[in-house]
């Protein structure tokens, strides 16, 4: 059952960019409900202290930590024992810590419904299924069979509508926003990502 408090804020792909999320929640409203797009995982440089925030703020049910395609790469990698040292979250947590973490990323959701409006890692294939990994083939083909989908994954450079789809990865770990929508308003907050030297000589996006 999704929990419904006020509104809710899809945040798009973290990828453990600790105090981007951290300054991005405390812009956001104490009471309304976060999703994480998924992709919480891997890139940054704080990885298990974001992903302990994160899950912290799902057992207190104030939020909901979507599957994304890392986290698929890394629960495959975990469970085959195959490519870890590949996995950035893997190096950072240590083997033992990433064992204790697979039983609950194997239970995160892939998709979050709510009133007219869902959200999801990347999208739906033809089945209507949910795909960790489609961009294209969704974007041109969905029918709104959902309502409105907001989605993560692809990077852009702002929060961009296709059709009844809202993209709301800016790129966060790449130089770009962190970026929160609020799906029963529309709104957008952003808060700068990862500084890098385009940011610092002021063209970055935010």
């Amino acid at each position: 059952m999704n929990l419904r408090r006020h509104r809710h804020w899809v945040i798009g792909d973290v990828h453990g960019c600790l105090q981007p999320l951290c300054h991005l929640l405390a812009s956001l409203p104490p009471n309304d409900h976060l999703v994480f797009c998924g992709d919480v995982i891997n890139r940054g440089e704080a990885i298990p202290a974001t992903m302990d925030l994160v899950w912290d703020l799902v057992q207190a049910g104030s939020a909901t930590w979507l599957r994304g395609n890392h986290e698929q790469d890394l629960i495959d990698a975990l469970e085959s024992r195959d490519c870890l040292s590949q996995h950035a979250t893997y190096t950072q947590l240590g083997d033992s810590s990433a064992r204790q973490w697979l039983p609950r990323l194997q239970q995160l959701p892939l998709v979050y419904r709510g009133d007219g409006w869902c959200a999801t890692h990347a999208g739906f294939d033809a089945a209507g299924q949910p795909d960790l990994s489609i961009r294209d083939p969704f974007w041109e083909t969905y029918d709104g069979r959902f309502g409105q989908v907001v989605v993560g994954h692809t990077p852009r450079p702002q929060v961009e509508h296709i059709g009844a789809i809202v993209l709301i990865d800016t790129g966060a770990v790449f130089g770009g926003c962190l970026s929160a929508y609020c799906p029963e308003t529309d709104a957008v907050v952003q808060v700068q990502g990862v500084v890098t030297d385009a940011v610092l000589a002021g063209v970055g996006p935010c």
